[in-house]
């Protein structure tokens, strides 16, 4: 895909299909009126006679007008004009593209009327355009034996009409929302992949096959006997119950000088989460094949940074296992030494994710970093306080907490953040070992949060917890990508770029 600025008028946009904006009402946008001037009003006798009524997410392909050379038009609802900002704005955008993708038209110039600049600044909008054009025409990655469908035909996205002193930092938005898209697609391929075939080792593989592809990235595998080593008894406890070995994986993206502190950023990797003894009811449990979304999203993340050569090291741990209720499986009442040294009693064995983590975390603390942040679809309970809307955000570094709330804020990629104070930590008191590794049914969210707060002490921490934001269920099941918008909004910001 190819992603353009254009600053010329709008029937002479050099493009197949130029795309326009009508409100609710049948009201042309600002670019739709100045065409309708060069076409003989053909667009406002469409409009006035209600044939598109403008309401958001709707969208009409006009043929061949007169004076456009053969070009085609589309209208893109922009919904009510008292009402109009950047949601319907984004929505309408998506709309067009899906019109767009399911058509033989090749390129389109964009001119669907924009927010105010404090609601969608130049960056942002190129930003925008080029990552919604990416979102939309993802295609699942089916196993299928069908003829598959073709590819959309488009291939390039003009975005204008611009004054020349914009189009440099709308190319910059461009760019960078090209490479988010491309690194969202990492995420959702490897989340809707059955767990059968992305397993620890499948994803330790999909790590060296991007050291290949960018000179920047360093990966390194830890199997299961460098993990005896590392006394990483919690991750292995998971891990026990299955007959798919686990794996540390380890990428390093050196873009800044040697010795600068890196971010580290650490995921959870469960490849597939039966629950192990504690198991879970059989309704939907094919979709904890994505309960390694947080792994994903840490691939996905260095990818981005290697896209884009950011100047920052950045350091992804993950940590992939699969747990599974076998003769060998870790049972509620064991208890467990993780590789910080304190004792954990488990309770229950579908509170797998932060024994994962626990020692993924603590591995962290070797790289001296300058901040860390884990992602994890950690815990139903962030699902009830939050639904499918915002990512839970928690952490020990108010600051780091309000910059990764910021990031998401800004990239469409909503987080919420949650309190995390002494008191929680305290329901996961235990008779026999330092602590549980679960808190009882209330504010479960924020108690294996406070879990995970016991091995990152000393350290600038936050924690994500994307169990209702990294997939989405029902006719549309599938991977969303999120949160790599956020993670890549908060690197570029850290890197200055």
């Amino acid at each position: 895909m190819r992603f353009e600025t254009w600053s010329t008028s709008v029937e002479t946009a050099n493009a197949d299909c130029v795309v326009v904006g009508v409100f609710e009402d049948g009201e042309l946008g600002a670019a739709a009126k100045e065409l309708d001037g060069k076409l003989e009003g053909s667009l406002s006798r469409i409009a006035s006679h209600g044939d598109f009524p403008g309401r958001t997410g709707e969208t009409m392909l006009l043929g061949t007008l007169p004076r456009l050379a053969g070009r085609r038009v589309l209208l893109s609802g922009l919904g009510p004009r008292k009402s109009f900002g950047r949601r319907a704005w984004r929505k309408a955008l998506a709309a067009a593209v899906a019109a767009l993708g399911r058509t033989a038209i090749r390129s389109a110039a964009l001119a669907l009327d924009r927010p105010p600049a404090e609601e969608l600044d130049d960056y942002y909008y190129g930003r925008a355009v080029a990552e919604i054009t990416g979102s939309t025409l993802y295609r699942i990655n089916d196993l299928k034996t069908g003829k598959k469908p073709k590819p959309p035909a488009l291939v390039r996205v003009l975005a204008g009409p611009l004054a020349r002193a914009s189009a440099r930092t709308v190319a910059r938005g461009l760019k960078h929302g090209h490479a988010i898209a491309q690194a969202a697609a990492v995420q959702r391929n490897l989340g809707n992949l059955p767990g059968n075939i992305c397993t620890p080792r499948y994803l330790a593989q999909q790590a060296r096959v991007l050291a290949r592809k960018y000179r920047s990235l360093r990966v390194r595998v830890l199997d299961e006997a460098a993990l005896r080593r590392e006394h990483m008894n919690c991750l292995l406890a998971v891990a026990q119950g299955s007959a798919e070995p686990p794996r540390l994986i380890v990428i390093e993206h050196r873009g800044a000088r040697p010795g600068r502190a890196p971010l580290v950023l650490v995921g959870k990797g469960v490849t597939f989460d039966a629950g192990g003894i504690s198991l879970k009811p059989a309704a939907d449990m094919d979709e904890m094949k994505y309960d390694m979304s947080g792994a994903a999203a840490v691939i996905a993340a260095l990818s981005f940074a290697a896209e884009v050569a950011l100047p920052l090291n950045v350091v992804g741990i993950v940590g992939a296992v699969e747990n599974m209720p076998d003769g060998k499986a870790v049972k509620p009442g064991d208890i467990i030494t993780s590789s910080s040294g304190q004792t954990v009693e488990i309770l229950n064995t579908d509170a797998e994710g932060r024994l994962v983590l626990a020692d993924a975390l603590h591995y962290a603390r070797r790289f001296k970093p300058a901040a860390v942040l884990d992602m994890a679809t950690l815990t139903g309970a962030c699902v009830i306080a939050l639904g499918h809307h915002h990512s839970g955000a928690f952490g020990n570094d108010e600051a780091l907490v309000r910059e990764l709330v910021e990031a998401g804020a800004r990239a469409d990629d909503p987080a919420w953040q949650l309190p995390l104070t002494e008191e929680y930590a305290e329901q996961l008191t235990s008779n026999f070992a330092d602590f549980a590794n679960i808190g009882g049914r209330a504010a479960g969210a924020i108690t294996a949060a406070a879990f995970l707060g016991k091995f990152t002490r000393g350290l600038s921490w936050a924690h994500l917890d994307i169990a209702g934001t990294a997939w989405q269920s029902g006719a549309n099941k599938g991977s969303t990508g999120r949160p790599t918008p956020l993670l890549a909004d908060f690197l570029l910001h850290r890197a200055g770029v």
